[in-house]
């Protein structure tokens, strides 16, 4: 999860647990929802699989920033199924979240995928060398739209809810300030 509950509930000053469950419930729905909006995954992963056309020369994997890569796989049919690539092509990490490959892995009809390490490391955890923590911006953006959530979770039904100088935001959807800072983060698709 992209928060704890401790700094949810300090964001909310909430000292009980009467709450803790369904805190913890929208904080999961909430950092699913980020990676949704975002076309990616946060949490960092070891050994995620991307699968992606043979012919491709670019690869943007899903949890980025990628640390390490492990290697790659070729399938041409289900019944061989994936084979290893031996040797591992010559590619190159780009701003830890594109892999180039100096030449394609196989042709426009087969199937490719990089097995690799990348996300970043959550908060409660301390990062190790060659780890990134997440953005504290993204963190305060899943706080904030976690207890913009919590504190209007009795207005179910509402289409819209007036908002500071007479703006109004549709109840369920992202805080523009969320939803700006998650532009930022945002996987574009070369497919």
């Amino acid at each position: 999860m992209l928060t704890q509950l401790s700094t949810v509930k300090t964001r909310l000053n909430i000292s009980d647990t009467s709450a803790d469950i369904l805190l913890t419930s929208a904080i999961a729905a909430v950092s699913e929802r980020f990676d949704r909006e975002c076309n990616r995954r946060f949490a960092r992963q070891i050994d995620a699989i991307e699968e992606f056309p043979a012919d491709s020369l670019e690869i943007c994997p899903a949890n980025w920033p990628i640390e390490t890569v492990a290697g790659f796989d070729l399938k041409t049919n289900e019944t061989t199924g994936w084979q290893p690539l031996s040797p591992t092509p010559d590619y190159l990490v780009r701003n830890h979240c594109v892999i180039s490959l100096e030449c394609a892995a196989g042709s426009r009809f087969q199937q490719a995928r990089v097995t690799y390490t990348g996300g970043y490391v959550l908060p409660g955890t301390t990062p190790d060398a060659g780890q990134t923590a997440l953005p504290s911006d993204i963190e305060q953006a899943c706080v904030e739209q976690v207890a913009y959530w919590y504190q209007n979770r009795n207005s179910i039904g509402v289409l819209t809810s007036t908002v500071g100088a007479g703006s109004h935001l549709p109840q369920g959807d992202l805080l523009p300030c969320v939803a700006s800072i998650l532009k930022k983060y945002t996987r574009m698709n070369f497919d």
